[in-house]
């Protein structure tokens, strides 16, 4: 068994791919609790006591009744019953679950590495910051739920951009640490530098927009494609619009935006393939990624198209976590 600085890297291995399967669940679940509309039901943030859901009526009866308080039950759920609000509750309970198991997975293994191998603080230091931005991640979370507790019947958009922002970072530099860990091959001959990183800053700027349309219902409007009701622009935005200071506030021109980089983005990938032949590279990481774009384009469409349905709007959302996946291996491989 490999053996490197005193550490057993397949345990290592072993950690970071949980990792990066735990935050790819709950980017999932997430989301399904976006789509539910299920992320205000529990307006406090508990961090030991909400270890259990609540065992008695009582119990329910108390969070039932904080809820009641806040502007989404007032204004759009007034009436709801106690079974329906333990539907949305159970979907916020899971995601909060899931994220303290997280931090817990994120740290306790490092403190065991720290204490049973010498060296490893000063070789492996780095992935204690993995740990760091998932409570930092917490406390985004929260900062993120309080935005819809007061005024407002949904959470901020902005914030809900920040919050899956930064659980793709996390994945990203899982990933990162991974191939490094496993000593990736990278491509003796290298591919337009400038082409892989634009690709991969549209790839993060189309899943931020997606993130804000999500905020904002905005897969709700122009459900047609390739036209938006008939019209190439919104119907229902002036060029004014554009470059107003609340343009990223505008449900019409960021679903247009979305629209238009997912466009860019497929003629820059076509470019990338004509590179992959030129340079007679591997393949198949490459075949991977347009498979990945491919379903994604499909299921972004299908969404539209249905309305935002939930099964096909989170099928597109973990889509887009495999395409950033597999296109940081390519990115990594020509670093």
């Amino acid at each position: 068994m490999n053996v490197n600085k005193n550490i057993n890297i397949l345990s290592l291995n072993i950690w970071l791919v949980t990792i990066v399967a735990l935050i790819s669940l709950i980017v999932f679940v997430g989301g399904l609790t976006r789509l539910t509309e299920s992320g205000l039901s529990i307006t406090v943030w508990e961090v030991f006591k909400g270890l259990l859901p609540p065992l008695n009526l009582q119990e329910w009866n108390n969070y039932f009744n904080e809820y009641k308080k806040i502007p989404e039950y007032k204004l759009l759920n007034i009436g709801m019953t106690l079974q329906e609000f333990k539907t949305i509750f159970y979907w916020e309970y899971a995601h909060r679950l899931l994220a303290r198991f997280i931090a817990i997975i994120s740290i306790i293994p490092l403190i065991y590495f720290s204490i049973k191998h010498k060296g490893f603080l000063i070789n492996y230091k780095k992935y204690f910051f993995l740990f760091f931005l998932i409570v930092f991640q917490g406390f985004i979370g929260w900062y993120m739920v309080n935005s819809g507790l007061d005024k407002n019947i949904d959470v901020s958009h902005f914030r809900l951009a920040v919050h899956l922002s930064i659980a793709l970072f996390i994945l990203s530099l899982s990933l990162w640490f991974l191939f490094d860990l496993n000593k990736i091959k990278k491509f003796k001959i290298k591919l337009p530098s400038k082409l892989t990183l634009v690709i991969l800053y549209l790839i993060v700027f189309q899943i931020v927009l997606g993130a804000l349309l999500a905020g904002l219902n905005g897969g709700l409007i122009y459900n047609t494609w390739p036209d938006m009701n008939g019209s190439f622009l919104p119907t229902d935005s002036s060029l004014n619009d554009y470059f107003s200071v609340n343009v990223l506030s505008d449900p019409s021109i960021i679903q247009f935006f979305h629209r238009i980089t997912a466009y860019l983005l497929f003629f820059l990938i076509i470019f990338l393939n004509i590179f992959y032949f030129k340079l007679k590279l591997d393949l198949k990481t490459l075949l991977f990624f347009d498979a990945a774009i491919l379903i994604q384009i499909i299921f972004g469409i299908v969404t539209l198209l249905s309305g935002v349905m939930i099964e096909y709007a989170s099928l597109h959302q973990m889509g887009s976590i495999i395409v950033l996946s597999s296109y940081l291996y390519i990115y990594y491989k020509n670093t």
